[in-house]
């Protein structure tokens, strides 16, 4: 059983020596930002910042060797404390679970090397809108990135190739190519766009001017785009054309079984959990028609939401407004918490608010650097054409990504340096984890009043309903059980597929269609993930109650919290291990 105690609320985190275990976790730390850059940066961690990833089958051998040898150097290592206690079990569940995905293809496999949110052309997108611009290396590094986008993508396509004629489960398929080609014909065009909007923003006058500099980085976006609509045209022609791309979307019972421990870090009865979901499902929607009578007497759920977003005073219009009240509100929340519910370190109380540069639709959530430099942002993805901001749906959002969802989460972890290693602080994230706890911190903070207003808790619902639909689709979908009788009755088939994925979220959910055509594709190209935010929640709550229940009259809420997330993120069995008695 792993135990651990930590600091009380106001006292300072006793500076920790180095053990021997700590080294190994550190050294895991170098070798991986070595062998996969573009996580560096995401992670924070300075000093790859012009390289970039190989995700050829070599690269993602030579990370599995890493874990390997990285395992056995955990399980050689003393343990001489609690804190290393809870290192020891968390990386072993972690490398182990990551060596099993090695093994079953799953890591590499061709099929993750071609989604709409988390293959290689999405990282290395998205891992530009990181990276520091305010000095001249900053920018060299920028160039250098871009000039190597195409090794990137080569790594990827050779991956894929190695993955056809093998198991169908690790062959992309005709949906996600599809889809993924459409996202690198927004990047295909140097002069628009988000690599154009990159560039703009290079110093073209001043001290820190330089023609050559700017000469690099237009001749690295050029070469950048060009590598984009090779990978267009690759996914379309090579892929789907020749029909080596599968139709099936779903991967089968056994490799999600494996993927769902790898987002959750624990094991789920699937066919339990799928059921739950079903229930969960209604619970929620029987709670948002008591709300919508709130809203409105006689109202349906769908008439109080047409209220709701009809009401002038519930809306921002434009992103100036939109990004005034996002910030507001989370700077509102962050002071009001501080010191209250929780034990807010002073490095994490910035966090600031951004639009994103993609267009999904999307709210996320990057982290502080690891000195903090670079601060928490909470980043809106706004939709073309999209001028308008119903915000009654949008204050738990805020709660989820900011404080006290995902930013406290980071950061307080993060400012541990004097007790947590590099590994726990920077580089060790489930799902189950993280996007559980910021659907616990949505409800946690109606439970404090902040979402009493009947709007308000709509939003709250709604987001909640979501988070709950997902289960049903996804592991549905991916483990082909049999549809419900709303489906298999009503002209739909009887066993869940893309097709019945999308008649139960249009019937469950009130996302607008766009956003949710895009997160119908993220369900069926990233299997396991999604449920993670919703049955992470569950864990989180139950663990929460098994405490309640140990320790008796002498439980604390904020000690909890305080207990809970002075762990870092580990897997969801680790943090049970840790916390009970």
């Amino acid at each position: 059983m792993v135990h651990t105690t930590q600091a009380g609320p106001s006292s300072p985190v006793a500076l920790r020596a180095p053990t021997p275990l700590d080294a190994v976790a550190d050294a895991y730390v170098e070798e991986s930002c070595a062998l996969d850059p573009l996580m560096a940066t995401t992670a924070g961690i300075t000093g790859h910042d012009g390289d970039v990833t190989d995700f050829s089958p070599a690269g993602f051998a030579a990370r599995t060797a890493l874990a390997r040898r990285t395992l056995a150097a955990v399980d050689e290592a003393p343990v001489v404390d609690e804190v290393d206690a809870v290192t020891a079990a968390a990386m072993r569940e972690r490398l182990g679970v990551v060596l099993e995905l090695a093994d079953a293809g799953l890591d590499g496999g061709g099929s993750a090397m071609v989604n709409v949110m988390t293959s290689p052309l999405q990282v290395v997108r998205d891992t530009f809108d990181l990276m520091p611009t305010d000095t001249v290396e900053s920018w060299e590094a920028i160039a250098s990135r871009l000039a190597q986008v195409g090794d990137v993508l080569a790594g990827a396509r050779a991956s894929v190739g190695a993955a056809l004629g093998g198991d169908p489960a690790l062959v992309p398929t005709v949906r996600q190519a599809r889809a993924s080609a459409e996202q690198c014909d927004a990047l295909a065009d140097p002069a628009a766009g988000q690599l154009a909007d990159l560039v703009a923003g290079a110093p073209d006058s001043g001290a820190d001017a330089s023609p050559a500099l700017l000469a690099d980085l237009r001749s690295a976006v050029a070469s950048a785009a060009a590598a984009f609509a090779e990978h267009g045209r690759w996914l379309r022609e090579d892929l789907v054309a020749s029909g080596q791309a599968r139709t099936d979307d779903a991967v089968g019972v056994e490799a999600y079984r494996l993927l769902s421990r790898h987002e959750l870090g624990a094991a789920i009865d699937l066919e339990e959990t799928y059921a739950w979901g079903l229930e969960e499902v209604a619970r929620l929607e029987a709670e948002m028609a008591q709300t919508a009578e709130a809203i409105r007497p006689g109202a349906s759920v769908t008439e109080a939401i047409a209220v709701l977003d009809a009401d002038p005073e519930r809306r921002a219009h434009g992103t100036d407004a939109l990004l005034t009240w996002m910030q507001e509100l989370s700077d509102a929340s962050l002071e009001s918490l501080a010191g209250t519910h929780f034990d807010v370190p002073e490095q994490a109380r910035t966090l600031v608010c951004r639009i994103a540069p993609s267009s999904s639709g999307g709210v996320y959530y990057t982290p502080p650097s690891e000195d903090f430099s670079r601060p928490g942002a909470m980043w809106w993805s706004v939709p073309p054409g999209v001028t308008s901001f119903g915000l009654w749906s949008e204050r738990t959002t805020v709660f989820h990504e900011g404080v006290p969802g995902h930013h406290l989460q980071f950061a307080q972890a993060l400012a541990r340096s004097g007790a947590l290693n590099r590994w726990r602080r920077l580089l060790c994230w489930v799902s189950g984890h993280g996007e559980g706890w910021a659907l616990y911190a949505e409800r946690l903070m109606a439970d404090l009043g902040w979402l009493d207003d009947p709007g308000d808790a709509m939003g709250m619902l709604e987001a909640q309903l979501f988070r709950a639909a997902r289960v049903v689709v996804d592991i549905g979908t991916h483990c082909r059980f049999a549809t419900p009788a709303e489906i298999s009755e009503h002209g739909g088939p009887s066993t869940w597929d893309a097709d019945a994925l999308w008649t139960y979220l249009r019937a469950h959910t009130y996302q607008a269609e766009p956003v949710m055509r895009f997160e119908a594709l993220r369900y069926l190209g990233w299997p396991g993930q999604a449920p993670s935010y919703k049955v992470g929640e569950r864990l989180w709550l139950d663990l929460r109650e098994q405490v309640r229940a140990a320790e008796g009259d002498a439980f604390d809420l904020r000690a909890f919290h305080r207990r809970a997330l002075d762990l870092g993120s580990v897997g969801l069995d680790v943090l049970r291990e840790a916390l009970l008695p």
